[in-house]
This record gives C-alpha cells, structure tokens and sequence, in this order.
C-alpha cells in the first residue's frame, strides 16, 4: 500500500491548499509533509530526533560541561515546545535550551543563553532497546546557530545530541 493520507471526506484541507477527491483515495503525502507529521509533539524543531524521557524541567539547573568558564546552567526554558496549561516544559538530551548561569565568571551570570543538553540522569529507551542514562545531567553554552562557546567538553556526550549538534560532536571526547 503506498504511503499517503487516506482520505476520509470528499473536501479536504491539506497544506494550505483544497484537495478534491473522492472517498476512500489515498494521496500521496511527500517526505517534509510525512515528516512533519511525525514529530507534532514537541513543535518540530529537533530534527529527526525520536521521543525520548524528558528529564529536565525548567528550573532545573545541570552542570556546565565546556570550559566557558561556567560552573552550572539554569533552565528557563526550551526551544521548540509550545506547551500546554500548567504543564512544566521539559528538555531532554540533543534539546536546546535558554539558560542563565547561576555560578561561574561574573561576565558570563546574569545573561540569557542557548545551552544544549548533552547528559541526563532520568533513563530512557533507544530504538535498540536499550535504556541509557548518565551520573549527572549537563550542557553545554552555545550560540543561536548551535556553535558551542567553549572549545571542550568534559565528560560523555549522548549519542543523540552528537547527531543534531555537530559541532558539538566535534569537541567530545566520548559519543556514547
């Protein structure tokens, strides 16, 4: 059976244009439109990236992993989530986050900042079955376009987060 929407009406909107058919016609859907699809939950912006445990609400605070010079990140809140009434936004490994500095270089506190998750202690499952989880739960600080400020990264870095951050991917140590 081909890939597409099955068509349940005989009017039908879809990508901001009508579509006349009949009944029953399945129409072939192309692969952003499918895309798009598949990742309605957290507002698209994480790429390809599958579901995952989120463990890390905001106000969470993780440990700074670069050497920017910050000791530890405070999450304000994550990109990509448009939210619903009085339920917490969450973050997980590969998500990029708005975070202030709570202690580190007085240059760096009191500023808002993109950091990316690249550890979490809350297990989750991968495609392979396999649950993983870190000992502690970390970012790193990056700029909007996902180039990291630091030039190193302490510790691990989630095999999740290295395949949506690349430039992140080049200063680990350790992709696991």
């Amino acid at each position: 059976q081909p890939e597409g929407i099955f068509v349940l009406y005989a009017a039908k909107t879809l990508a901001r244009r009508s579509i006349t058919s009949e009944p029953g016609e399945t129409l072939p859907v192309g692969p952003a439109a499918a895309a798009a699809m598949s990742k309605r939950g957290r507002g698209g912006s994480a790429g390809n990236k599958f579901r995952m445990s989120l463990g890390l609400p905001v106000a969470a605070t993780v440990n700074c992993a670069d050497n920017t010079g910050a000791k530890n990140l405070y999450i304000i809140s994550v990109k990509g989530i448009k939210g619903r009434l009085n339920r917490l936004p969450s973050a997980c490994v590969g998500d990029m986050v708005m975070a202030t500095v709570k202690k580190g270089k007085p240059d760096l506190r009191k500023k808002v900042m993109p950091a990316v998750i690249i550890r979490q202690r809350k297990p989750w499952r991968r495609k392979d079955g396999v649950f993983m989880y870190f000992e502690d739960n970390a970012g790193v600080i990056v700029n909007p376009k996902g180039e990291m400020k630091g030039s190193a990264i302490t510790g691990p870095v989630g095999k999740e987060c290295a395949d949506l951050w690349p430039r992140i991917a080049s200063n680990a140590n350790a992709i696991v």
